[in-house]
């Protein structure tokens, strides 16, 4: 199936002909008295309504095993959960301000070391140590938009027994499949596009290595940070409409990123391929588009407070991949865990917005871009 019929009808022959799954809210479940199993026991185990979720996500990615979180961290630390102490990963010195905290201050008392770099596509086998147990890649970097070379990087990880982590919230299954690339974990927070309308948190974990599906499980019945059930189903439904959305938002971005060029107020525009033309075709060889979120910079001298101020339509917030456009600043807002030195190697600059494109009038984002940009002058 086309990812837009899996994402509607990868779940199906429901009781009393329903188009739409049931919720089964139950916390827990009778067993059979002769053998004391069932196939559901306790929800934080499993639950019907999360299984189904389940079986979407893993559909959606290409995967054999797919888990649900109550949240993108929670996603992250069920699949971070897999190293051990002694254990080395390298991450992007750009990745997720929350990710990075999770590394910095948690796995860091469970004995795990962290390395940060500039480019993953600098590393070479010379850089991976026996103790080198997993390489996390975020391609689109956030919120620099930098592009990883993922066949390069399993490549070289898989040569030296690691593993590949990839968080593809930004890409999502609808414009990139790590897995087919041969990508160990994928994780998501399905709070962005997978759920799309800003109120709901989840997210996913897919892999089509058993022995890492037991492992990413034991976290979810371990540590309980599993969705509940009208949350998975509320997230199936908006699945749904996912490639439907991001065809929309991207057109949207398209229109954005060329009108931004033309305005001598902006600087830079960042966006999935513009840093090289490298990076363009390395995107274009793994991706099926660029995406729904951009980041820029004014030129120097003007106020970027003033210009914030002005905007009628993008909140000032946190979070992307709704359907309404949203703005921040990532050094003061989604990268605040890390130090300013941190920022700085990974290029997050105080005075770098981010920009989540929504589905809104594209006219309507253009004349309000406009006018705030105008005031940003003055």
């Amino acid at each position: 199936m086309h990812i837009q019929t899996a994402a509607v009808h990868t779940l199906k022959d429901f009781e009393h002909g329903a188009v739409v799954p049931p919720v089964h809210m139950a916390s827990t479940f009778e067993l059979d008295r002769s053998t004391d199993s069932g196939a559901f026991a306790y929800q934080r185990g499993a639950n019907p309504t999360r299984a189904q979720l389940e079986t979407v996500l893993a559909a959606l990615d290409g995967a054999e095993h797919g888990f649900a979180f109550a949240s993108g961290m929670a996603a992250t630390a069920a699949a971070l959960s897999v190293l051990a102490q002694g254990d080395e990963i390298i991450l992007p010195a750009s990745v997720y301000g929350g990710t990075y905290r999770f590394v910095d201050r948690v796995l860091s008392t469970r004995g795990v070391t962290a390395r940060f770099v500039d480019d993953l596509a600098d590393l070479t086998d010379e850089d991976l140590t026996p103790a080198t147990r997993a390489i996390f890649v975020e391609t689109p970097a956030n919120p620099t938009l930098r592009i990883t070379d993922l066949r390069a990087i399993i490549a070289l990880a898989h040569r030296h027994d690691a593993l590949v982590i990839v968080d593809n919230t930004f890409m999502t299954p609808v414009l990139q499949r790590p897995l087919d690339l041969g990508a160990d974990l994928v994780i998501q927070s399905a709070t962005k596009y997978l759920a799309g309308l800003s109120d709901l948190l989840a997210g996913a974990v897919t892999t089509n290595d058993a022995a890492l599906a037991e492992a990413i499980h034991l976290a979810q019945v371990a540590t309980g940070g599993v969705l509940a059930p009208l949350d998975s189903f509320r997230l199936i439904q908006a699945i749904k409409t996912v490639p439907l959305r991001l065809e929309r938002q991207q057109e949207n971005t398209r229109a954005l990123i060329e009108h931004l060029r033309t305005r001598p107020e902006v600087a830079v525009v960042n966006f999935a391929g513009s840093h090289s033309e490298e990076e363009a075709r390395l995107h274009a060889s793994q991706a099926a588009g660029i995406g729904a979120v951009l980041s820029f910079e004014l030129a120097e001298g003007l106020n970027s407070t003033a210009f914030l101020r002005a905007l009628r339509y993008p909140a000032f917030a946190v979070s992307l991949g709704g359907v309404e456009t949203l703005i921040c600043r990532p050094a003061t807002m989604t990268h605040e865990a890390m130090t300013p030195e941190a920022r700085q190697q990974a290029g997050i600059s105080d005075e770098l917005l981010r920009l989540s494109v929504g589905i809104e009038d594209i006219a309507d984002l253009i004349e309000d871009l406009d006018q705030a940009l105008d005031a940003a002058r003055g």
